[in-house]
């Protein structure tokens, strides 16, 4: 068996979603792979032969890889996917935009999102908004699988594999890059932040969700949002942490005014210590809340922020 990942990069450096999946892939038993389709991609390339645990790179260079279109970069998983057991790629937007259109042209079903390999051909994935894991085995021939990163470490790096590069696959011509507008913040990236501060609905407004601005910046921290907040308008929609936003599993995760609906607590249960701070006891979100306070955010907050001075 030999495991094919979908390398997540920019041309010159790697996601960290990839060295999640490299995890999961070492899991299924046998080689890793990894495939860098991009344009002038070397420096990537050689991020992904230093991963600890892969065998070999591929490298399909190419103008019309530059900006990860789907079609193009789906063709050339295809091209090569003959010699594969599995074939992975994150469970981000680049991964789910490329795998189905793979798994469609091998004719499989692809599994989605795991957060488990149990055996190689047995796989954990979340489902009703993670109330419930199902336990999926496949029998086919190649395993087309999206993986939840944040429910596998970081592997390592001080790898050495071999460099190939490959015949690249033509310009589909399906498609073709417009542009690309990227969200510019001081702050760290929500999903590979350390530590976030959430806000919900009981933040009340736009204006009162500058109150969590201090303690994100006392703690370095990334700023995130429930969903009931982006709904109202109060943040952006790309703060938004729950099984419609983003899957986050932060050292630390701050829930500020969060109920703690269950689409919500999807994307942030992993987190490794929870403290939640809202005026309800009862709210849903101090059932997973590894320390929780009873009070009135617009009191509490600046206290936390005052004793962190």
């Amino acid at each position: 068996m030999v495991a094919l990942v979908i390398a997540e990069h920019d041309n010159g450096s790697l996601k960290g979603a990839t060295h999640h999946t490299v995890t999961a892939a070492a899991q299924c038993g046998g080689e890793v792979h990894i495939l860098v389709a991009g344009s002038n991609c070397g420096a990537a390339a050689e991020a992904a032969a230093g991963i600890a645990g892969v065998a070999k790179v591929l490298v399909a260079d190419a103008p019309h890889f530059a900006d990860g279109l789907a079609e193009n970069v789906a063709e050339q998983v295809l091209a090569v996917a003959g010699n594969y057991s599995h074939i992975l790629a994150p469970a981000t937007a680049y991964g789910k935009n490329i795998l189905p259109r793979v798994a469609a042209k091998l004719d499989v079903a692809q599994i989605s999102e795991i957060t488990k390999v149990d055996s190689p051909d047995t796989f954990e994935r979340p489902i009703y908004a993670g109330n419930a894991i199902a336990t999926v085995q496949s029998s086919d021939k190649v395993k087309v699988i999206t993986v939840r990163g944040t429910a596998f470490d970081s592997a390592a790096t001080g790898g050495s594999a071999a460099v190939e590069q490959i015949a690249a696959v033509g310009d589909s011509g399906k498609s073709s890059f417009v542009g690309r507008e990227l969200a510019k913040s001081d702050r760290p990236e929500l999903t590979a932040a350390k530590i976030i501060v959430s806000g919900g609905r009981g933040i009340g407004s736009a204006e009162n969700f500058k109150i969590l601005e201090p303690l994100a910046d006392k703690l370095g921290a990334a700023m995130g949002a429930s969903r009931a907040a982006v709904d109202a308008g109060f943040v952006p929609n790309d703060w938004q942490v729950g099984q419609t936003g983003k899957i986050v599993a932060p050292t630390l995760y701050i829930a500020v005014g969060i109920s703690g609906a269950i689409q919500h607590l999807a994307g942030m249960k992993d987190s490794k210590t929870i403290v939640a701070i809202n005026k309800d006891p009862e709210a849903p979100i101090f059932s997973v809340a590894d320390y929780g306070l009873v009070g009135d955010l617009f009191e509490v907050v600046p206290q936390l922020v005052k004793e962190l001075g």
